[in-house]
C-alpha cells in the first residue's frame, strides 16, 4: 500500500479552503457550519480516491478481496473502503545480483559463483496475485538454477565458456519464472573464485606448458638450422676454393673487432684449408701488430732523419 500521493493531498486541501470559504459567504449570518464539515468530509474521500501511477508503475486494485482492475500510469480514482489498490509493480528492467558459495563443481572442485540477472515484469496481474513476493522467488530461482549448473559443469569448462553458462542459466531461470508474469532478459556471469591452493596450481601447470613449447620451438629451430647447414655443406662439398674464401671471411670478422685470443679447432682449420694451429697464430699477431702501429709513426721517423 503506497502513502497517499501529494497530489490528492493538494487536491483534498484545496477542496477543504473553498467549503471554508464558500461556509463563510453563505452562512455567516446563520452560524451554521454543516458546508464548512460536508468539505471536510469530501477532501477526505478525495485523499483517499485519487491516486497516481507513475510511467513505470501499475497497480493491482482489489475490489471486497476480488481482483478488480489493473491501473496506471497517470492518474486513477477508486472507491475507498471498497476498493484496495494492494501492489505497486515496476514494469522496468530489473537487476538482482546472486551468488553461490562452496558450491560442487562435476569433478568435485568448491568454487564460488557471482553473477547478475537482468528481468523484468511482464504480466503484472500475475505476478500479484500468483506469487506472494515475486523478487525474493526470482532471486532464489536464481540462486538454485546456479548451484544446479555448477554441479553439472566441469571447473575448466566454468572458466573458459562463461557465455555457454550464462544462456543456460538464463534458459533455466526463465522457465521457473515465466508462470510469474517475469521475463528473463539476460544472466551474466561476474566472476569465478576458486581455491587458492588450485590457482597455485594452475599457475604452476600454465608454467610448465609454456616451457614445454619453448623447448618444442627451441628444437624445431635446431632442426631447422641443421637443415640448412646440410644445404650449405652441399654447395661447399664442390667447390674448395669456396670454401678457403668463406674460412677467411669468418677469420676476417672475428679479427676485426680487436680480438685478443682467436680460438679455432684443428678439425674445423684443416678442413677449411686454414693450415695448421701454429699458422693462424702467426697470422693472428701479425694482424694485431699491425693493427697497433699508430698512425703518426711514419711522421716522427722522418723528424728525426731530418735532425741527423
Amino acid at each position: 500500500m503506497r502513502p497517499t500521493s501529494s497530489f490528492s493531498i493538494a487536491l483534498a486541501i484545496l477542496i477543504a479552503i473553498a467549503g471554508f470559504l464558500i461556509n463563510l459567504a453563505v452562512a455567516a449570518g446563520s452560524g451554521s457550519q454543516w458546508i464548512f464539515f460536508l468539505a471536510i468530509a469530501i477532501a477526505v474521500i478525495v485523499a483517499f480516491s485519487v491516486k497516481v501511477a507513475a510511467q513505470w508503475e501499475r497497480v493491482v486494485v482489489l475490489r471486497l478481496g476480488r481482483f478488480h482492475a489493473l491501473k496506471g500510469p497517470g492518474l486513477f480514482v477508486i472507491i475507498p473502503i471498497v476498493d484496495t489498490a494492494t501492489t505497486w509493480l515496476d514494469t522496468r528492467v530489473i537487476t538482482t545480483s546472486f551468488n553461490a558459495e562452496k558450491t560442487l563443481t562435476k569433478d568435485t572442485v568448491p568454487v564460488d559463483v557471482d553473477a547478475v540477472l537482468f528481468w523484468k515484469v511482464v504480466d503484472p496481474k500475475t505476478a500479484a496475485l500468483d506469487v506472494a513476493d515475486y523478487k525474493s522467488a526470482i532471486s532464489w530461482a536464481a540462486q538454485t538454477a546456479l548451484r544446479d549448473v555448477i554441479g553439472k559443469t566441469m571447473l575448466a569448462d566454468m572458466l573458459e565458456g562463461r557465455d555457454k553458462i550464462s544462456g543456460e542459466l538464463q534458459k533455466i531461470i526463465d522457465q521457473r519464472t515465466e508462470p510469474w508474469g517475469v521475463n528473463v532478459i539476460s544472466v551474466e556471469v561476474k566472476d569465478v573464485l576458486i581455491p587458492p591452493a588450485l590457482e597455485d596450481a594452475m599457475s604452476m601447470q600454465a608454467q610448465a606448458e609454456r616451457e614445454r613449447q619453448a623447448r618444442v620451438i627451441l628444437g624445431d629451430s635446431e632442426r631447422q638450422i641443421a637443415a640448412n647447414f646440410a644445404e650449405a655443406a652441399l654447395s661447399y662439398s664442390g667447390n674448395p676454393t669456396a670454401l678457403h674464401l668463406r674460412a677467411m671471411n669468418m677469420l676476417y670478422e672475428g679479427l676485426k673487432q680487436n680480438a685478443t685470443i682467436l680460438v679455432v679447432p684443428s678439425t674445423a682449420a684443416d678442413s677449411m684449408m686454414l693450415g695448421s694451429v701454429g699458422g693462424i697464430a702467426a697470422l693472428t699477431t701479425a694482424l694485431q701488430q699491425r693493427a697497433a702501429v699508430p698512425a703518426s709513426a711514419p711522421a716522427d721517423k722522418g723528424t728525426q732523419s731530418g735532425g741527423g
